[in-house]
């Protein structure tokens, strides 16, 4: 029986490995956390029909059922070796007779931004600590008090030169739209701003759902660069911007200040990516082609899937997963191996 190592179960891992088990395959699942799903579990409700983000993650996780497939959890993927002289790929030691690389991503970490205050001024959140207000279903500003005044900022991270990042992370637009629908449908006096460079509203249903947010929820859209964020004595947050189509400096002061944090490659793409000698642009790991063999790699019987080689949604990544599990297949049954 064929053996083929995943790494990595989050969507795209279990996606590809229960796909790949079903046809009969032996699928050793890798995950270094002690949990699958770990950048999916953290979500509230997807975009764009508000999904609950736990229900999805249900759904997935009973795929793990698929007979032929060994989840190995707090097992980190620390070697990863192409076959010499015939032989097979190693991971961690053992040997597989394809691999395929599903090691995701990680968020931007907001201090790095240090005039945005992020862990220095109380009120300063990152998107993912307002996805966990938005699960429990319960915002609060510092003080324990419902915010009267809340602003969200894109492109934390991401299409900045400072941060070496120049790269759009495809999902800040629409999860702050998605975040401050939510906000608005919990709290309906609350104000609520967003600041942007420009809005990539590209997927089906985004654009109506930006739409929606200001004929429906009056959300404000400001388009505008923040300089600074700092606290106040009430333990509130002043903003400094600018309004870049009226071209006017301005000061905002909100109960809590949300930062759009972007995707990067996480710590296990980048380390692996450089072990296979696959590493591509920014850390993420690098398909031959974009276009027609975009989950190929340069070695024979190593392929990629997800995240780990882009920022995607979770609809694209569960279907690049599904079309990473078909070019497994036709490389084990092309007789390659």
């Amino acid at each position: 029986m064929k053996k083929v190592a995943v790494i990595g179960a989050g969507p795209a891992g279990i996606e590809a490995a229960s796909l790949l088990a079903a046809q009969g395959l032996e699928v050793a699942l890798f995950e270094k956390e002690s949990q699958p799903l770990h950048n999916l579990t953290d979500k509230a409700f997807l975009f764009p029909n508000f999904a609950d983000a736990r229900q999805v993650s249900e759904r997935l996780l009973e795929k793990l059922h698929t007979p032929g497939i060994a989840l190995l959890k707090d097992t980190p993927v620390v070697s990863l070796l192409a076959p010499t002289a015939g032989g097979s790929w190693q991971v961690n030691g053992q040997g597989f007779d394809a691999v395929l690389l599903t090691s995701g991503y990680t968020t931007f970490d907001a201090r790095r931004k240090e005039e945005l205050g992020y862990g220095i001024y109380p009120g300063i959140h990152t998107s993912l600590e307002m996805e966990q207000m938005l699960r429990e279903g319960k915002i609060v500003n510092t003080i324990g008090d419902m915010p009267r005044r809340i602003a969200f900022l894109q492109c934390v991270g991401s299409r900045d030169e400072k941060v070496g990042n120049h790269y759009c992370s495809k999902l800040c637009c629409v999860t702050a739209v998605k975040q401050a629908i939510e906000v608005k449908k919990l709290i309906p006096q609350c104000e609520v701003y967003i600041f942007y460079m420009d809005l990539r509203m590209w997927g089906q249903h985004f654009e109506e759902l930006y739409r929606e947010a200001q004929t429906d929820y009056n959300i404000k859209f400001i388009r505008g660069r923040i300089s600074e964020a700092g606290g106040t004595f009430d333990r509130r947050v002043q903003i400094k911007a600018e309004d870049t189509l009226m071209g006017r400096p301005m000061k905002l002061t909100v109960d809590l200040f949300v930062l759009m944090v972007g995707m990067e490659a996480s710590q296990g793409t980048r380390s692996l990516a450089a072990q296979a000698g696959i590493a591509g642009e920014y850390g993420f790991a690098q398909a031959c082609d974009p276009h027609t063999s975009d989950n190929c790699t340069a070695h024979d019987g190593l392929f990629v899937a997800g995240s780990c080689k882009r920022p995607m949604t979770l609809t694209d990544t569960l279907a690049d997963a599904r079309s990473a599990a078909w070019e497994v297949l036709r490389y084990l049954h092309s007789g390659l191996k």
